[in-house]
């Protein structure tokens, strides 16, 4: 008979469903390095809704650009593109490990550190003051025609 405990339990669901994340997180850039090795992934329209609709970055624009160079070596060119992509790739690996530790011993270890919401405000609350930083930025080096070029409606 094949087991469902980890449906009626929803810690153990949680946690496999925070390491299919993590790796999708991971997978997905490396899968669109693989496949754009002719190209030059920096020329690239983007793959954000947000950013298709109104020419402007989201706050996640870049990840995926920042991941493939630090895939490749290139740690400068990541974090031109995204300062939290290298810690991205640190924090789903990490997580990765630990939720895979937890859910083999049945034990949670960092479980008040994975849900703390001191730890998520705090990270929010860098995340917006980078985004905002980076549109500031952003605004200051292109007039309103190249916003609009980098948007669906060019």
């Amino acid at each position: 008979m094949i087991s469902t405990n980890y449906i009626t339990n929803p810690k153990r669901f949680r946690k496999i469903l925070g390491i299919a994340g993590a790796l999708l997180t991971l997978a997905f850039p490396f899968y669109v390095m693989l496949q754009s090795a002719n190209r030059s992934i920096e020329t690239e329209q983007s793959l954000c809704p947000f950013k298709l609709l109104t020419g402007f970055p989201c706050p996640g624009c870049g990840i995926t650009k920042s991941l493939i160079f630090f895939y490749k070596g290139d740690v400068e060119k990541s974090l031109y593109y995204h300062l939290f992509g290298p810690l991205t790739f640190v924090f789903c690996l990490t997580a990765i490990i630990i939720l895979s530790i937890e859910l083999v011993t049945e034990k949670d270890y960092f479980q008040k550190v994975l849900y703390s919401k001191k730890i998520a405000y705090s990270l929010g609350i860098i995340l917006a003051i980078y985004h905002l930083t980076r549109l500031i930025y952003f605004v200051s080096s292109n007039n309103m025609d190249d916003i609009l070029r980098q948007s669906m409606w060019k």
